[in-house]
């Protein structure tokens, strides 16, 4: 099964609703067999006046990969796409990012690059925390977190059921409910402490998206009548992906946050019985308390030195590396 955020439909919503300023250049490169039958595509795109190519995303991007139709047990012809990708205009420079590190994708596509003359290096972009089931049910999963968070939310429990009418809600599937919800998640986000979205319509977009599909769980937590905080999260092929999260200032004693985690975090496990939690960008401190494991999210850049734009940019990066490993 491929990632939420290896589709059409993301890709498509991305380059609609997420990109400041479309590229000066776009290129779904065809993936081929090696008896020639396409499987695939790669997403390319040449940003505003470079000489370089890269992967279609930007900061609402968590991972890349192809867009898959299906492969049916058949074997990528990755030396036919590399070769395809030199023939590209402004192909000089290739990057793409993030990638898995230890994933197929990425040890191909940089086989094929060196097979083909590209002068080939990775570099690092973020970790990733992330915690894989292995068909717990919630309550096991909960008592083996940290006691500081699990004492958190019961205090926060307990403080909610005393001094206030709350309740929390996960919407999954198009309805009246969830045009409310969409106008609640982005209130809440305009009054957290989170910086206002470059794109505005991107999220609303996700959103919907999500729920045609089946992958959305939106969760919502309302205190007095009014949602305070809410949480975008992804199903999708065993997958439970933290997409975007925020809440109202002012409350923290309450832990609102973490309230609502811990119940979504119950559905995904109790309900969509997943294999795996992600939480996607980012080395935050208190992933940690939530997560068991953590990786590694790498780019991989490319350049063919037979083009003089290659090979000064090959240059520069040797220099830069040179430079990283000195001042270390």
């Amino acid at each position: 099964m491929t990632s939420f955020f290896e589709q059409q439909a993301w890709f498509d919503l991305l380059l609609r609703d997420g990109m400041e300023v479309f590229p000066d250049f776009e290129q779904m490169l065809p993936l081929l067999t090696t008896t020639g039958r396409q499987v695939g595509c790669l997403p390319l795109m040449r940003p505003h006046g470079r000489w370089i190519l890269r992967s279609v995303g930007n900061y609402y991007s968590p991972v890349f990969g192809p867009i898959w139709q299906t492969l049916a047990g058949e074997q990528v012809d990755w030396a036919d796409a590399a070769r395809s990708i030199k023939q590209l205009p402004f192909a000089a420079v290739l990057q793409m990012q993030p990638l898995e590190a230890d994933g197929q994708f990425l040890s191909e596509m940089q086989r094929a690059l060196r097979s083909t003359g590209y002068a080939v290096d990775r570099f690092f972009c973020f970790g990733n925390w992330y915690h894989l089931t292995q068909g717990q049910t919630f309550e096991t999963y909960w008592a083996q977190r940290p006691s500081r968070l699990r004492h958190t939310v019961k205090r926060a429990r307990r403080r909610l059921d005393q001094t206030h009418a709350w309740r929390t809600e996960v919407l999954t599937h198009v309805s009246p409910a969830l045009e409310r919800a969409v106008d609640a998640f982005q209130s809440v986000y305009a009054r957290s402490w989170k910086q206002p979205e470059p794109c505005p319509g991107f999220m609303p977009g996700l959103i919907r998206m999500a729920a045609d599909t089946g992958a959305l769980r939106l969760g919502q937590l309302w205190l007095d009548g009014e949602v305070v905080a809410s949480q975008v999260w992804l199903v999708h092929g065993g997958k439970a992906s933290i997409y975007k999260l925020a809440y109202v200032p002012g409350r923290e004693k309450l832990s609102l946050g973490s309230v609502l985690t811990a119940a979504l975090m119950q559905h995904v496990i109790d309900c969509d019985r997943v294999a795996e939690v992600d939480y996607l960008m980012g080395d935050d401190a208190y992933k940690q308390d939530w997560m068991t494991h953590r990786r590694e999210r790498v780019g991989l850049i490319a350049f063919d030195r037979r083009r003089w734009r290659g090979l000064l940019a090959w240059a520069r990066h040797q220099v830069g590396r040179h430079v990283r490993r000195w001042l270390s």
